[in-house]
């Protein structure tokens, strides 16, 4: 029998590099300080996900956290799962405090770009004087430690400017993304009842304008616990909204000097939503202390961020990798903005970007690297001479996505493709400065992550498929979902599957090289275009619709990072699904949430299959329809009307 011939890999660090990586300067202070030595990568992770203790305060004092106040004990685990986990007690610490503290002269604190204005940049001593001025003004509306700011606003410096005053003084950061329908807005915002909103009067994407002054007010009408409102002129210049404070004048808001206030670890930080799959999105609330020191450990030790450095990630404020990408200035990093869709004027205004703004770490979704290869993108010309890396998220990217990147952006990058999500608005797989990259495969999981594949048993497997679960707490794990009584939505949503362990809700298979290979949900969340995407809000946007009494809708993974996402209608009697009525359907989702609500296809049903305790069946139609067994897809047993899976078999067979 004939050896296998070994992978070769797409890229492999050299030694200068290796040599030169915060990684291994992480490890050498390992070794001077504590006296530990790991002769390779996996051996230093064992030992991260061994003694946690250990780990974590060594993250604490090679990045060098300023804490306020003398922390008692690293961890103080919680209950039978990792709720009530506590880190650091003692500690008191502020995210923005840590982001200035790398304010100089030598360079830009941001750089800027949108589809209507070139590239520009803010410095450090402009970002601190509007930071100050608007903690100012927020101190003056009442604004005060644990209180809500929420934002609707475009990404550019206005949303980190108003972040960082808002952290500054203690308050929660919470915000969307303006292209968000009002009703998606509001069944966040509403749970977390704010005291002040920041929002824009409008935003521009593939060259068109959309005025969101008419929503703005329908916003302020429905959130009964604001007191102030701020109008962000980004359209107009001119623009105003009767009964708000213009974000011009805010900024002229005196103040002596910027401060920060210090709170607990685990102090709330922001709130990130879930995408909604059953019911209203659930309001992730995430520690001060917990995301300070996962971004450290994640962009300066993984991703190999230094003070200097030009950070770019494209999202939207809707977006956690929003979030992540402002906590590279945690790193001293430049951090590098562009608003607006990555096809205007073409598909090579990002890459025009990263090579104008000179951007050293270059980020975006999977789906936007299949696109530019799709469209077959030049990038004849391009020299990238100050690219380090590619990161890249939001999907899997199939090998020929690598592949792609190696052969037409730059043969010597190191390409990371991270997975993580909203749930600790970090990566729990992703990058590392001292292993190759192989077509398909995340290098590594992270330090401090103890990841493992599970099969159906609850068993640990190897070069299998398996659910993707976390043994070990976290310190970016949320600390609670907010309003959420006894912890009952956060522990349905990670704990219920193995009794005290985190389970992600996605197929991976761990490799013999330690790499990870993530094959899509497994779950009914829906992904368009690296965005998740919740059932919940399609079914309150669609069977809104007269002609419709209930809906079914899934997503399909097809292999080289494409999806298909059909949407299934039952129709009140006396209607046909007609092409009038599926543009009447896809317009009301285009409308209340956005055009990534939109399906690829609508079919009509004739009942939408139920539990006994009634919840729709999306998992198990989802897995009908890519191939499994029925049998072994769902228990009818457990169904109030099991006839209702028939016409999905059907369909398996039929169009898929």
């Amino acid at each position: 029998m004939l050896d296998r011939a070994p992978v070769k890999p797409l890229w492999t660090p050299t030694r200068s590099f290796m040599e030169q990586s915060n990684l291994k300067k992480f490890q050498n202070w390992l070794f001077v300080k504590k006296g530990l030595y790991f002769k390779n990568y996996h051996d230093l992770w064992d030992w991260s996900v061994t003694d946690l203790d250990d780990f974590w305060e060594s993250v604490w004092q090679f990045c060098e956290v300023k804490s306020h106040s003398m922390y008692f004990e690293v961890l103080i685990g919680g209950n039978k799962d990792f709720i009530g986990t506590q880190w650091f007690r003692g500690a008191t610490v502020n995210y923005a405090e840590h982001i200035f503290r790398h304010k100089t002269p030598a360079r830009p604190a941001i750089l800027f770009q949108n589809e209507r204005e070139p590239l520009r940049e803010l410095s450090w001593r402009e970002l601190e004087k509007q930071v100050g001025a608007v903690a100012a003004y927020l101190r003056h509306s009442g604004v005060g430690v644990g209180d809500r700011v929420v934002a609707v606003l475009p990404n550019g410096p206005q949303a980190v400017v108003a972040f960082l005053a808002t952290n500054s003084l203690g308050a929660v950061w919470s915000s969307c993304s303006p292209d968000f329908g009002t009703s998606g807005i509001l069944d966040r915002f509403q749970q977390i009842e704010p005291k002040v909103l920041i929002a824009a009067d409008g935003y521009t994407y593939n060259g068109k304008a959309f005025d969101k002054l008419p929503a703005l007010r329908q916003l302020i009408g429905q959130l009964p616990t604001l007191k102030r409102t701020v109008l962000v002129p980004y359209l107009n210049a001119d623009a105003q909204l009767p009964k708000t404070d213009n974000w011009k004048e805010v900024l002229k808001t005196p103040f002596t000097s910027l401060e920060f206030t210090s709170v607990p670890f685990d102090h709330p930080l922001w709130v990130v939503y879930s995408s909604g799959t059953t019911g209203k999105p659930k309001a992730i609330t995430h520690s001060v202390g917990g995301c300070l020191l996962e971004h450290l450990k994640a962009l300066v030790i993984h991703q190999n961020v230094k003070a200097g450095d030009r950070y770019f990630w494209y999202s939207t404020t809707g977006w956690m990798m929003w979030n992540y990408s402002v906590a590279s200035m945690l790193a001293g990093a430049t951090l590098v903005i562009y608003e607006g869709a990555v096809q205007f004027p073409t598909m090579n205004v990002l890459w025009d970007l990263a090579e104008k703004a000179k951007i050293n770490h270059f980020g975006g979704g999977a789906a936007f690297y299949l696109a530019c290869m799709k469209d077959n993108v030049s990038l004849q010309g391009y020299k990238f001479n100050h690219l380090q890396s590619i990161g890249s998220t939001g999907s899997p990217l199939p090998a020929e996505g690598f592949e792609w990147i190696y052969r037409n952006v730059k043969k010597d990058v190191w390409l990371i493709s991270l997975s993580g999500g909203t749930d600790i608005c970090s990566a729990f797989v992703g990058g590392c400065p001292m292993l190759p990259v192989y077509s398909g495969e995340i290098q590594c999981r992270l330090l401090g992550c103890k990841l493992e594949a599970y099969d159906e048993a609850g068993n640990s497997v190897r070069n299998e498929l398996g659910e993707m679960v976390i043994t070990q707490p976290m310190p970016s794990m949320p600390i609670y979902f907010w309003n959420d009584k006894d912890n009952q939505r956060y522990r349905a949503s990670y704990f219920e599957n193995y009794p005290g362990v985190w389970r992600h809700g996605d197929w991976i298979k761990i490799n013999e090289r330690d790499s990870v290979i993530i094959y899509g949900r497994s779950d009914a969340t829906l992904n368009r275009d690296g965005v998740r995407i919740g059932t919940g809000e399609v079914y309150s946007a669609v069977e809104s619709v007269d002609e419709v009494t209930d809906s079914l809708i899934v997503c399909l993974e097809q292999g080289g990072g494409k999806y298909f996402m059909p949407l299934f209608v039952v129709l009140s009697k006396g209607h046909e699904l007609t092409d009038e009525l599926k543009k009447k359907i896809s317009l009301q989702l285009r409308s209340q949430y956005s055009p990534r609500h939109v399906p690829d296809a609508i079919y009509e049903l004739p009942e939408v299959p139920y539990t006994i305790s009634g919840k729709k069946m999306e998992a198990p139609v989802k897995k009908i329809l890519m191939g499994t067994d029925p049998a072994k897809a769902a228990s009818r047993d457990t169904m109030r009307n099991p006839k209702a899976l028939d016409f999905f078999v059907q369909f398996a067979h039929v169009k898929v």
